[in-house]
């Protein structure tokens, strides 16, 4: 339990950015560790800018440490110059606080939010001194365990991790720990490790790989089965019913360094019921939990004199739509205490939910960025999407923009998308320059940027059976674009790299064959891969054909209805049959509406959980009492098909 400070400190002068790896941060803990304590390394496997942000590992970090069995740490994966003076001093992966290394935890956690740092996973496994594959490990080494969005698709994965946690995490983790403790050695860590993994796999939410066997023929995956007859067939996601049960982070972490979204961060709802086909985090976290409004403005509010920010970010899937969101933004603003210096920022914002009522209320103090999402280039593909944003929705919500003052507005779109023609990509350049006019009535110089990526089909949407765009059709549609837009003053475009989309694609969609391309593209020094200056595509396509794998059977070919999927034995609460229905909906342009406000038409996310949608209470006046909650009912439960379902 020696810290490794002093071995660590005299590397710093030699890299890049040394404030990654001091710690200390405001909001940081101190752990003392102890034989009654089971210890949580938290590590994001990316730079220390990108992961400290993270809300999901700050969320654990505070509810471990205010346990009085475990304890937790955090760690970040360091950046190439400095992995490199660790490997050459010897040195291991360590944690922040007390710069210990990472084989002196129980657990070694990671999260999973984006597919492109498998590679890194790999990395800091054996940087911490362990065997990459879980059935090398020896019997004392720490647990590994996974969890994220990314974990819906376990099976990339499966070799490397002992154990996932799918869904949400306030109360798994907790149940994981007190296994974790039962199962403490005396002399070793562990009493007996293979114990360890069969009492994990009990708890609901858990999915321990090594307990089940892929089965192929043909080069064509039969299915995922457990090995032993008390193993689950099927593992289900886990749901926090009500997010005001679970007021975090409390004390959120004040970097040293400047860091990616530095600000104050509150969620104010989980879950999206708008039904977007291509959005895995719509679907894995339904239903939708709103937090109470006047928990929101108490959470602001301590939030900002703890940390002395200026800006705060009202965060969710779709922040516009959370219950009362000018009184909220209002009210925050009005805060004598800090209202008159804080600016409000709505990242994730609908076009048809941006009201000239909204813009003007989070213009009052700083004009923060606005970025909508119409994803689609035209309303014939907004349907095949179901994003029922109409063009007066979109032109609508940028006039209220810059009519209040806003010059620069950026707008997000999806290529590659089911049933797409060019006329859809054109689209795309048809409403970036109706945006740029507008803009003119407002001001002489306006800048509207479009952001272009290609549609991953991602696990457990509709689109899971839908065949990738190639790489040489999202250039071509690209091109289009490019040709489209040229000229115009105030319109920029940028696009996601292609071939990274297609690397994205391998790794989401593929089953446990891919973990040997994962584990080759690592051992060839393919670490960062979500890094521009460090992807390198050519390292993927030799790991595929030396385990006689293709990007076009992995990732371009579409699925048929009966066709095994990778992560078939990974519940998120959706029905198989209502995925596919909704799939051959979008081929024929038909939507459904948002079910908060029709009838059920039984998905399976409230059923098979026994949840509802709970919208927050009204925001009270100044000085008013806690909101309750409300729920609202899923009605008679009857599957109900709407506007062409």
């Amino acid at each position: 339990m020696d810290s490794l400070w002093s071995s660590i400190e005299p590397l710093l002068d030699g890299v890049s950015t040394p404030g990654r790896y001091v710690g200390g941060e405001l909001g940081a803990r101190s752990p003392v560790h102890d034989p009654g304590r089971v210890s949580w390394l938290l590590v994001y496997p990316d730079t220390y800018e990108i992961g400290l942000p993270n809300q999901g590992l700050q969320i654990l970090y505070e509810l471990l440490n205010e346990r009085p069995d475990s304890l937790a740490e955090r760690a970040y994966a360091p950046w190439v110059d400095m992995e490199a003076a660790l490997r050459g001093a010897g040195l291991p992966l360590f944690s922040l606080e007390n710069h210990l290394p990472a084989r002196a935890f129980d657990v070694i956690a990671f999260n999973l939010s984006a597919e492109l740092v498998y590679t890194n996973v790999l990395n800091l496994i054996d940087l911490a001194g362990m065997a990459v594959r879980a059935s090398e490990r020896a019997a004392g080494d720490p647990i590994v365990i996974a969890g994220g969005h990314c974990a819906f698709n376990p099976e990339p994965l499966a070799e490397f991790i002992d154990a996932f946690a799918i869904g949400d995490g306030e109360e798994v983790v907790g149940e994981i720990n007190e296994t974790l403790a039962a199962h403490r050695g005396t002399d070793e860590r562990w009493s007996d490790r293979a114990a360890v993994l069969r009492s994990l796999a009990e708890i609901e939410g858990v999915y321990v790989p090594s307990l089940y066997e892929a089965h192929f023929a043909n080069g064509r995956l039969l299915g995922v089965s457990p090995r032993l007859p008390d193993v689950p067939a099927t593992v289900s996601k886990r749901t926090v019913a009500d997010l005001a049960d679970w007021p975090y982070p409390r004390q959120q972490l004040v970097p040293l360094i400047e860091v990616v979204h530095d600000r104050l961060n509150v969620e104010v709802f989980r879950g999206c019921t708008r039904g977007c086909r291509f959005c895995q985090a719509g679907m894995i976290t339904r239903p939708v939990r709103e937090r109470p409004a006047e928990q929101v403005f108490t959470m602001v509010q301590s939030g900002l004199e703890r940390t002395g920010y200026d800006e705060v970010a009202l965060t969710s899937l779709s922040t516009a739509d959370f219950s009362g969101i000018e009184d909220t933004v209002r009210r925050i603003i009005s805060d004598p205490q800090h209202g008159e210096h804080v600016a409000v920022s709505l990242p994730s914002l609908r076009v048809d939910a941006f009201t000239v009522g909204t813009a003007a209320e989070i213009s009052r103090v700083r004009r923060t960025g606005l970025t909508f999402a119409p994803e689609g280039g035209t309303w014939r593909m907004r349907r095949v999407i179901n994003k029922l944003i109409r063009e007066e929705d979109l032109y609508g919500a940028v006039d209220a923009a810059f009519s209040q003052g806003w010059r620069r507005v950026k707008l997000y779109f999806l290529i590659g998308l089911p049933t797409e023609r060019d006329e859809d990509v054109i689209g795309i350049a048809v409403l970036a320059k109706r945006c740029v006019e507008i803009g003119r009535r407002y001001h002489r110089s306006p800048t509207v940027t479009v952001s272009v990526g290609g549609v991953v089909p991602k696990p457990q949407t509709p689109f899971q059976w839908h065949g990738q765009d190639t790489i040489g059709e999202l250039r071509r549609k690209i091109d289009l674009l490019r040709r489209a837009c040229r000229g115009v003053r105030g319109l920029t475009l940028r696009w996601h790299d292609p071939e990274a989309t297609a690397v994205e694609g391998l790794v989401s969609r593929g089953d446990r064959r891919v973990g040997a391309v994962i584990e080759r593209v690592w051992r060839a020094g393919g670490t960062f891969q979500e890094w521009s200056e460090r992807f390198d595509l050519r390292l993927w396509l030799d790991a595929l054909a030396a385990e006689g794998l293709c990007l076009d059977d992995v990732v371009h070919r579409s699925r048929d209805r009966d066709e095994v999927l990778a992560w078939d034995h990974i519940s998120a609460g959706l029905h198989r049959d209502f995925l596919w229905s909704d799939y051959q909906d979008s081929l024929n342009e038909a939507v459904v509406e948002d079910c908060r406000w029709t009838p059920c038409y039984d998905c399976g996310a409230c059923t098979s959980g026994a949840l509802e949608h709970v919208v927050a209470s009204p925001v009270p006046p100044a000085g008013g009492s806690q909101g309750t909650g409300q729920d609202l009912s899923c009605g008679d439960r009857v599957p109900v098909r709407v506007l062409g379902r």
